[in-house]
Order: C-alpha cells, then structure tokens, then sequence
C-alpha cells in the first residue's frame, strides 16, 4: 500500500511474484482495479483514473414551489444507499463522489408523498435531476350527536374504495377528527355510534377535504 508522487507515479513492493490486484482510488475519482501479473523484474502500470460522477438538482412540488428539509436518497442497482442528502431553502440538493452507473433516487418531506425515479450518473460531470413531490390530501372534520353536541372519544375509520381500512382514529375533546397523507380517490368515512354512521366521498390529490358526521343517538 502507498501513495503517488506529486507527479502520480507510485512504487509498491509485492510479497513475491505472483498475480495481484492493484486498487487505485483518489478523492473526486472513481476507483480503479486492474490485475498485473509480477515476477523477477520491475513492471512498469499506468493507472487511468475517471473523474467522479455528481447528481444535483430540485425537489418542487407541481407549482414550482420548493420543498426545503426533503430528505434525499440514492441507491444503486442493489438497492444500497450509496448517497443522502437534505434539499436547502430552494430545494436544491446536491450528492457528490458518485461512480458512473444507474441509480434510484428518491425523496420524501413531511405532508409530502415520497417520489422515486430512475436516474444515470455519468463521469467526470454533473448530472441534473429535480424531483417534484404531490402533497397528500387531508381529510378533517368534527363528530356531532343529533343535537349537535360534540361527541369526544368517537371511533372514526377510513376505508378506501376496495374497502381496505387506510387508517382509523379517536376524537379528541372538540370531537374532531383528522386523516393526513392520502391519496386521491374516493374514501367511505365511518363513525362508531347508535347505530354507526357512514358517508362516501371523494378527495383531490393534495386538497383539504372537510366532512362532519352526525351520529343518530340523541342528546
């Protein structure tokens, strides 16, 4: 093991002869192997090293607007988190020291759904990607009885149009209730009561959705 000259030239004695690896590897490039066969007399290898590839960009949502704090990720082939970044106060981000080759990247912020798309990184030069994040819609409303009295500790479920629960919750002491994150598409909202109540809707990708529910027993 040893280092380059000023000049890169480098001197490294082997163990005897015989075939090694030889690794080369220099901050801003990518690594080098090659294989070199040694015996009784000196050999003489140039080693090529390329430029280290970068991947810089924006996270947006559709307006243009930034996403600052958006935690950004890139993965290899493998799936092996090889760069992380967080987006600045423009959402701009920036992973450097990358070698060439076919990535993932993908980012997520808070009330943001996460977004990943392929992306190839090239040597020796900086490659530009911005990414562009949907808000996720939210659904809120206030569980009432018949009277209109707040009803506190109702149990209020959310199904998807398949039927699926996507996520339930319990009213706090101003009987409201709040669902985050969702996607759009059409959701059946269900409040345990005497008897329960359901109601369908319908919820816009990145909107706010308001429904209150009255339960039917009385006051």
């Amino acid at each position: 093991r040893g280092a380059t000259a000023a000049d890169g030239r480098f001197a490294l004695s082997a163990p005897g002869a015989g075939s090694y690896v030889l690794i080369a590897a220099a901050g801003g490039h990518q690594p080098q192997a090659v294989s070199v066969t040694v015996g009784e007399h000196p050999v003489d290898l140039d080693v090529v090293l390329g430029g280290a590839g970068r991947l810089a960009g924006a996270v947006r949502t559709a307006d243009g607007t930034p996403v600052r704090e958006a935690v950004v990720t890139l993965t290899d082939v493998h799936g092996d988190v090889v760069g992380t970044a967080r987006s600045g106060r423009e959402g701009e981000y920036v992973l450097a020291e990358l070698v060439a080759g076919e990535y993932t990247l993908a980012a997520s912020a808070p009330a943001f759904r996460p977004a990943a798309l392929p992306v190839t990184v090239q040597a020796s030069r900086e490659t530009r990607q911005d990414v562009e994040l949907a808000g996720g819609a939210v659904l809120r409303g206030t569980v009432r009885a018949a009277g209109g009295r707040i009803v506190e500790d109702a149990r209020v479920t959310l199904l998807d149009a398949a039927g699926n629960v996507v996520d339930s919750v319990t009213t706090g002491t101003d009987g409201n209730f709040r669902f985050v994150d969702l996607a759009a598409g059409e959701y059946t909202v269900i409040a345990a009561g005497y008897p329960p109540v359901a109601t369908v809707l319908q919820v816009a990708a990145g909107g706010r959705t308001e429904r209150d529910l009255q339960l039917g027993h009385p006051d």
